[in-house]
Order: structure tokens, then C-alpha cells, then sequence
């Protein structure tokens, strides 16, 4: 099959992709719900989350691999869809879809804003508009500048978080958290780290940018996520023996800020800018895609359509509409089962399985859709 982008990426920025698309809000709020479980707790469960993850990433590359690259409305619309309604179900999906993105990167926009607000004390609209011409600049390029800046960004995040790794370990410790702390507990931590580890929509990227070469696109996917799990647990294990039991919701870096000094701020402004700008990358460079293969219009314009929207809710304010975040829940969970019943077709359909092998077969099938329906019940327990 052919790939629909003429773009080449380097196995690291393929992986710095999926990297950047799961690095955000919810790595800084895992230290707070590992607080209420046990540290040994909080260790399976990153790694049965890994597991999880690693299997869906595999069957989300496969899916599109088995579709030239494509994104999830249009291996819809070649697997799942058929019939009278094939078109209104697709357009209905895309809509669906592009929704949950467009609120998804306004957010990242306000967030940039509160960012240089605290920062330099710029107002909101200037905050934004700086962002954003850099932001959606760097993905009007196009891919491979996408996976060049992810890649930068990636290393960047990687050494503001050995800053602060070593100012922890200067500093005298607190006691990790022991004992079992009840399910509810165990399975909110799972659907936070779950929707850290996440990079689902960015994976037909790895898809393309790697021109079909399977090994590598399994392997740039499994080092992508690692990256993520490493840096899930040392933020953690760092705000845990920084902060012990004083672990609040306000986020790691705050905790840390007021445990460590003031100048942790800073190195948290740089840190929440950088994996701002990493998901506003990924998910705009989504979008256009999405767009792009739904409309058929040029690279350009569906980068304007893509991303102008994201701005105009962020001007506005619309981005903190409430029970959206419970509206995005209920489109990914959908779309995930819709994931799985499409590979299910197409992997029937090719007869092989390249990147997936095993792990693709139905067993495995009917456990990922099963753990994101838990990690779905996970995001909205509250912890005792």
C-alpha cells in the first residue's frame, strides 16, 4: 500500500511523537493518586498500564498500516462502516472526532496563556496568539519539522526532569506510602496513567513517518511509551519522597515547588510550555490529517481548518465548557471499541499480521477493550 505522505521520519522522532502526544496534565496528577495506593501498587500498575497500552498501540498501527497510513475516521470508512449509512456514520464520526481534538488543543492554548501570565504577566489573548504562531507554525511545515521539534522537546523534558530528580535526592527523603489502600483507589490511579500513556491518534504518524517498515514502527512504539512509563515514575517517586504524605491535586511541580524552592516554578513553567507545545503539535498534525483525508482539500488548508477553530474556543473561552472533559470520555471510549471491532475486520481481511502478530488475536482483543472500560470507570472514582 502507499503511504499517504511524502515525509520521512528518524526512528527517534517517531518515537519522540508518541512521546510528546501522552505528555501532559495527567503525568503531573499521577503523583497525587499514587499517594493514596501503595508505592509497590503504583509500580504494577504502571506496568500492567504499559502492557495495556503497548498492545492497543500495536493493533491502532496495525489498523492503519493495513489502511496506507490512514487515520481512524478513514479505516472507518474502509473497515467498520458499510451499507445505506456508511456516510452518515463516517461524517459523523469525523465530526465526533474532530470535536473531542478541537477542545483538546484549545485547552493546551488557555494553558500556555496561564503559563506566560504567571510567567511574564502577559494577558491571556497575547499568551494565546504567541503560542499558537508557533505552535501551528511548526505543524503548517509539516510532519518531519513536527518530529524534529518533538524530538528536541523530548530531550528537554527529559533533562528539566533529571534537575529535578537531583535536587530530590539532595534534600532529605520521606517515607514511600505502604499498605493497601482499597480498589477504588488501585483503579483510579490505572485510568490516570492509562490517559498518560495514551498517543492513540498519533500513531498512523509512526505509521507514515516510518514508511511501512514494521519492525521499526513496533519498536518506535514500544520505546515511546517507555519513555512516557519512565517518566510517569520518576516524577512520581521524586514528588512522593519530596513531598511524602503532602501530596495535593494541584500538580507535581506545585508540590514540589513548595517543598524544593521557589525557583522549581521555573523549571515547571519550562516543563508544562514544553509538553503543552508537544501535544499541540501532535494533535493538530492529527487533525489536519483527518481532515485532510476526509475533505480531500490541500495540506494547507486543512491545516487552517484544523487548527484556527482550536484558537477562535480559546479566544472565546469555550474550552472550559463544562462536562466537556465527560463528553471526550465517552468519544474516546466509543471510538476505542471501534478501533478494536474494525482491526478485528481488516486483520480477517489481510489475512496476516505484521506488527501485531499474536497480540492481535481476539483474546487480546477482548482484554484491551476490557481494561479501557476499567480505565474509563478509573477517570471519574474519586480516592479516599
Amino acid at each position: 500500500m502507499n503511504i499517504k505522505d511524502k515525509s520521512e521520519l528518524t526512528f527517534f522522532e517517531a518515537a519522540s511523537i508518541i512521546v510528546g502526544h501522552g505528555v501532559g496534565a495527567g503525568i503531573l496528577s499521577v503523583p497525587y493518586l499514587a499517594a493514596h495506593n501503595s508505592f509497590r501498587e503504583m509500580i504494577l500498575i504502571l506496568l500492567l498500564a504499559y502492557v495495556v497500552a503497548l498492545v492497543l498501540h500495536f493493533i491502532i498501527a496495525e489498523l492503519s498500516y493495513n489502511n496506507g497510513g490512514a487515520q481512524f475516521v478513514s479505516c472507518f470508512d474502509a473497515e467498520l462502516f458499510s451499507g445505506k449509512l456508511k456516510k452518515i456514520l463516517t461524517w459523523t464520526a469525523f465530526v465526533l472526532l474532530g470535536v473531542s481534538v478541537i477542545f483538546n488543543v484549545s485547552a493546551f492554548l488557555t494553558g500556555a496563556a496561564a503559563v506566560f501570565r504567571n510567567w511574564f504577566g502577559l494577558p491571556d489573548i497575547a499568551g494565546m496568539l504567541i503560542f499558537y504562531v508557533v505552535g501551528a507554525g511548526v505543524v503548517f511545515v509539516g510532519m518531519k519539522l513536527v518530529g524534529i521539534c518533538e524530538k528536541i522537546a523530548v530531550a528537554s523534558m527529559l533533562g528539566v526532569v533529571g534537575i529535578l530528580f537531583a535536587a530530590t535526592l539532595l534534600r532529605d527523603t520521606a517515607a514511600l506510602p505502604t499498605g493497601w489502600r482499597g480498589f477504588n483507589n488501585a483503579l483510579a490511579l490505572f485510568g490516570m496513567i492509562s490517559f498518560s500513556l495514551s498517543a492513540v491518534m498519533s500513531t498512523p504518524q509512526v505509521v507514515k513517518g516510518l514508511k511501512h517498515d514494521a519492525k521499526r514502527i513496533r519498536a518506535a512504539i514500544a520505546v515511546g511509551l517507555a519513555i512516557n512509563a519512565c517518566l510517569i515514575f520518576i516524577i512520581t517517586l521524586m514528588t512522593l519522597l519530596c513531598a511524602g504524605q503532602d501530596v495535593t491535586g494541584d500538580g507535581a511541580l506545585v508540590d514540589l515547588s513548595r517543598h524544593i524552592g521557589g525557583w522549581v516554578s521555573i523549571v515547571g513553567y519550562v516543563f508544562t510550555l514544553l509538553a503543552l507545545a508537544t501535544s499541540f503539535w501532535a494533535n493538530t498534525l492529527n487533525l489536519r490529517d483527518i481532515v485532510h483525508e476526509q475533505t480531500k482539500w490541500n495540506t494547507r488548508l486543512s491545516w487552517l481548518a484544523a487548527s484556527l477553530p482550536c484558537l477562535a474556543l480559546a479566544l472565546f473561552g469555550l474550552s472550559s465548557f463544562v462536562g466537556f472533559t465527560r463528553f471526550a470520555s465517552v468519544i474516546q471510549v466509543v471510538t476505542g471499541i471501534g478501533i478494536i471491532v474494525a482491526y478485528n475486520l481488516s486483520r480477517k481481511r489481510v489475512g496476516c499480521s505484521p506488527i501485531c502478530g499474536k497480540l492481535g488475536s481476539l483474546p487480546f482483543q477482548l482484554l484491551v477493550i476490557g481494561f479501557s472500560l476499567l480505565s474509563s470507570v478509573g477517570a471519574l472514582l474519586s480516592v479516599n
